[in-house]
């Protein structure tokens, strides 16, 4: 394990990527990053596994992908993975997001600032769609604070 990460994210952000909110209240977030497979560009791939738990009975999901980080003191992360979530998939009530399928792609990036070896503090932000594979794809995007722990 390379390090762990907690949050308070904004659930489905207005007028972000998607450009319109049907659902909300906060997401709670939690993520581990595995040591680096690979050193590219300077930057480090790690595996990344999270989850962000709605707290208000909106939709939830569980994410899985690689995530590219390059850092210097402090820097921008980013990557791509999949996730699996609890939502709706057609659009059946007027306060849910109609996500076309239960398996979406995840696109999270962050931009962070390292205190020490061991604390960061950063601005998250993730996206949820199936990227126009059905014809339902309203998106769900979040954003919020993290405090992460390197090991």
């Amino acid at each position: 394990m390379h390090e762990v990460s907690f949050g308070v994210l904004d659930h489905d952000t207005d007028n972000l990527w998607i450009g319109f909110s049907r659902e909300s209240s906060v997401d709670i977030n939690a993520e581990v990053l595995f040591n680096s497979v690979y050193d590219v560009l300077g930057g480090y791939i790690h595996p990344a596994v999270g989850a962000s738990i709605n707290t208000g009975g909106d939709t939830s999901k569980v994410y899985a992908g690689l995530r590219y980080r390059y850092e210097l003191d402090n820097g921008p992360f980013f990557g791509l993975g999949v996730a699996a979530h609890d939502g709706e998939t057609k659009l059946v009530q007027a306060d849910k997001k109609a996500l076309g399928s239960t398996l979406l792609f995840h696109i999270p990036a962050e931009v962070g600032y390292r205190f020490s070896e061991h604390y960061s503090a950063s601005i998250y932000f993730d996206h949820i769609s199936n990227g126009y594979t059905q014809d339902e794809n309203e998106g769900l995007g979040t954003l919020g604070m993290r405090i992460g722990y390197r090991i």
